[in-house]
């Protein structure tokens, strides 16, 4: 028990705390009456020495050489009965327990010793107890909660009454889950977490430089955390949440106004445990929606040209716009094939970031698994850099297919990503249209037809569009000389004037571009191999 609990103690009334006020918090395990000229060798950690002043040192020197001897050896206070043998401490007793930390106490003379130790051994015995119990009541407490389907906001809750402490459950990387506060006691770095559900990047890199974070993520027990004055941070203590050899998530427990005691700690452990619970439970149900209701989402991408799928009208009750335009991104997680139990945990946590990175940008969340891909929709407008950034793991890729419209669109995107697959590297975000230049010099039968669909899809469906096509083709062989073109084509050069300007307006290009001039000639040369083998 601390020194503060024994001073409430009846027996204790009549004592006055003279020195040492910052050793209030030290552990008293025991009490010892040692009136001799060296009590050191009595004294073992956490004793409280009681004396009736007889062998107290008289010199000035003696005195403050024997309260840094009886510190050393780490007594958690020292009480003189006065005014017998002694009045009262000396003053230079008192500046030496002050520069120290030992409380000093003076207790009335016709207080026995008998009583007190009496009274102390018997809390002290009874305290281990009372600790068991109480653990026991706050253990059955949160089980009972956890058992009526509560959430992690509920667990928090419960926790926050039966300790009287604020609680915080965050993930593993500080992001916050659910959190409750009591008497509205938090410090500067607790503000942050609350307002920005997130705990603040100086307190994380803090945790990390000071080796706590690597010991946390190791440790299966509770892990006190001291106070971090420059960041504005009380003492905590955080207690992991692990589901099998898996970090879960993080339950912190602030110290406030009073320290943190050994029934805290046991308090964070149910509450992990209960937690981890909770979090499995959880994940088994996102685990058989991904399998049951995203399953018809992989078979719409999957379903070949000209099938309509039962699959369109589950994706439609999934949130899919038949009328919006997507694209459809593809996140590679580099694990090995076929995906172990990490594999697929990890492909899992992947998806369930894309999920939450989708619901941040106020998307429609759909998204699935397939071995070691999670294929997703991204809308039109929606950035794809931003949504990397989001999944915050330097070693997944996403490859993304271009944008289209509908179930059919979809389809289209989706194979248009799986073709970068090959494509991507590590760490990096791919689109389709930027690579399908660099795919077709490198001979991609594919990536040409896409480029050349692409790059005349607007004229093709309008009237006279292959002569547009023609005038274009015969304007990029020529090298781009306008009365060579006008007389290879055998038309008077208004005509080709107004047909190149014609084109020009319905693809939105400037023949003046070098980019969309070489993209041209690449296309007038890919097609001359055309109909040279055929």
């Amino acid at each position: 028990m601390k020194l503060r609990e024994v001073l409430a103690l009846p027996s204790m009334a009549g004592a006055r705390l003279v020195a040492g006020e910052s050793g209030l918090d030290r552990d008293v395990r025991w009490s010892h009456v040692v009136d001799m000229p060296d009590p050191v060798k009595w004294i073992r950690p956490g004793f409280m020495l009681l004396l009736s002043g007889y062998s107290w040192p008289a010199g000035l020197d003696e005195q403050r050489a024997q309260i840094a001897a009886l510190d050393a050896a780490g007594v958690s206070a020292i009480g003189l009965a006065v005014p017998k043998y002694l009045d009262h401490f000396s003053e230079q007793a008192r500046s030496q327990a002050n520069r120290v930390g030992v409380p000093l106490l003076e207790i009335p003379w016709e207080t026995p010793f008998a009583r007190i130790m009496e009274e102390l051994h018997r809390t002290v015995m009874a305290e281990p107890y009372e600790i068991i119990a109480r653990s026991e009541q706050i253990h059955r407490a949160l089980t009972r909660a956890a058992s009526r389907d509560a959430g992690l906001e509920d667990l928090a809750k419960s926790l926050c009454a039966l300790i009287g402490r604020s609680v915080t459950f965050e993930d593993p990387a500080g992001k916050l889950l659910a959190h409750c506060s009591v008497n509205g006691a938090q410090d500067s770095v607790r503000e942050h977490t609350l307002e920005h559900a997130q705990t603040p990047a100086g307190m994380m890199r803090a945790l990390e430089d000071g080796g706590l974070m690597a010991e946390i993520r190791l440790s299966e027990q509770p892990v006190r955390v001291p106070a971090m004055p420059q960041l504005g941070a009380s003492p905590r203590v955080v207690c992991p949440i692990r589901i099998g050899s898996d970090l879960a998530g993080l339950v912190w427990i602030i110290e406030g106004d009073r320290p943190l005691s050994e029934l805290d700690h046991r308090a964070a452990e149910h509450a992990a445990l209960v937690a981890a619970i909770h979090i499995a439970h959880q994940r088994e149900l996102a685990s058989v929606e991904a399998r049951l209701g995203y399953a018809s989402f992989l078979s719409l991408l999957e379903s070949k040209p000209g099938e309509k799928p039962v699959a369109e009208e589950r994706a439609r009750l999934l949130g899919f716009d038949s009328r919006a335009r997507y694209r459809v991104g593809i996140v590679l997680v580099p694990e090995e094939l076929p995906l172990g139990r990490e594999g697929v945990l990890r492909r899992d946590r992947v998806a369930s970031r894309v999920r939450e990175s989708l619901r941040a940008m106020a998307a429609e969340q759909l998204v699935t698994v397939n071995l070691d891909q999670v294929p997703f929709l991204l809308p039109e407008g929606k950035s794809g850099e931003a949504l990397y950034n989001a999944l915050a793991e330097p070693e997944l890729s996403v490859v993304f297919g271009r944008v289209h419209e509908g179930a059919a669109g979809a389809r289209e995107s989706y194979r248009e990503a799986v073709s970068l697959i090959a494509y991507r590297h590590r760490g990096s975000v791919c689109y389709y249209e930027d690579l399908l230049v660099p795919r077709v010099i490198m001979g991609d039968a594919a990536a040409r037809e896409s480029f050349l669909n692409e790059l005349f899809a607007p004229l093709r469906s309008r009237k006279g569009g292959a002569n547009l096509i023609r005038a274009l083709l015969s304007l990029a062989r020529s090298g781009f000389r306008f009365g060579e073109t006008a007389a290879t084509l055998g038309i008077h050069p208004n005509t080709l004037r107004y047909r190149l300007e014609r084109a020009r307006s319905l693809m939105a290009i400037d023949l003046d571009d070098p980019d969309v001039r070489f993209r041209l000639q690449l296309a007038s040369r890919l097609l001359d191999l055309v109909d040279r083998r055929s």
